[in-house]
């Protein structure tokens, strides 16, 4: 093992199929496979402990799919390694993952697309690009999950439409050792408080750790408008706009709460208004 190695972990239901991997991976001079995982559930678990570059990930397991590993993990907000995707479905089904997941290879796997897979993880990490694969494979990940992986890839492989927004319908919003998932729909604005953001949303008010900038860029920009440095505001929720005879203007939501616009963002919110 080098200083560069790659550390691999494993992802399969199948114990020959881990094995099979496992020997592959051993003639790269450059890998170091650090564990194996029987289950999406010990993946869930093992990830964050072991913390490796790449997971080999396998996507048709019971009880959590490959699909549901990421998610879970991108729920408690822990930094996503890289994926590449084990699955016996055909290139064409996998084709559409091409730009999200970093890679795939078919089962029974073969070396040289093995060695392919690799060389693309060496130029990944190599180029300190990671980050934003996974970011992708995340918001992707997202909108797949509530549907069976089965029923996901026939529909990719027939060429039906799989929903793929770049924005998620939900926000999961860590507080301690708790996860709560808050609908996108549901939320009426935010506000900056210190190296905080407060979501409020129609069933309460919740702290994320995120900046403001994080926040904007993660939500559907037709929706969520910054009115002010500090303030974002979900259109849906805005009942109507008021001038002042000071010049100022003032929002006013649904439910009373008054926001004010500052002057760099009044033309942005008047055209959001069809004014």
């Amino acid at each position: 093992m080098t200083e560069q190695s790659i550390r691999v972990l494993i992802v399969d239901d199948e114990s020959l199929a881990r094995q099979g991997l496992r020997l592959r991976l051993q003639n790269h001079a450059d890998v170091d496979v650090i564990g194996e995982c029987p289950n999406g559930l010990d993946a869930v678990a093992k990830i964050p402990e072991l913390r490796p570059d790449v997971v080999f990930l396998d996507i048709q397991m019971p009880e959590l799919n490959g699909f549901q590993v990421i998610q879970k993990l991108r729920e408690a907000d822990y930094p996503l390694p890289l994926f590449i995707f084990v699955t016996a479905y055909d290139t064409y089904a996998i084709k559409a993952f091409d730009i999200h997941a970093l890679d795939y290879v078919l089962k029974p796997i073969d070396d040289v697309r093995l060695e392919q897979a690799l060389q693309r993880v060496r130029a990944t990490l190599s180029q300190h690009q990671s980050e934003s694969t996974t970011n992708k494979l995340a918001n992707l990940v997202a909108d797949l999950t509530g549907d069976d992986c089965e029923d996901i890839l026939r529909k990719l492989a027939a060429g039906e439409p799989v929903a793929a927004s770049p924005y998620p319908d939900v926000l999961s919003i860590k507080d301690g050792s708790e996860v709560s998932r808050v609908p996108v729909v549901d939320i009426q604005w935010v506000d900056a408080a210190g190296d905080y953001m407060c979501v409020h949303a129609k069933e309460g008010m919740h702290i994320m750790r995120k900046t403001m900038k994080e926040l904007e860029q993660s939500l559907d920009p037709k929706t969520f408008i910054r009115v002010h440095r500090s303030a974002l505001v979900n259109i849906n929720f805005v009942k109507k706009l008021v001038s002042h005879v000071s010049g100022e203007y003032h929002l006013i939501l649904h439910n009373a709460t008054e926001l004010k616009v500052s002057r760099s963002h009044r033309d942005r919110v008047k055209a959001a208004m069809d004014l």
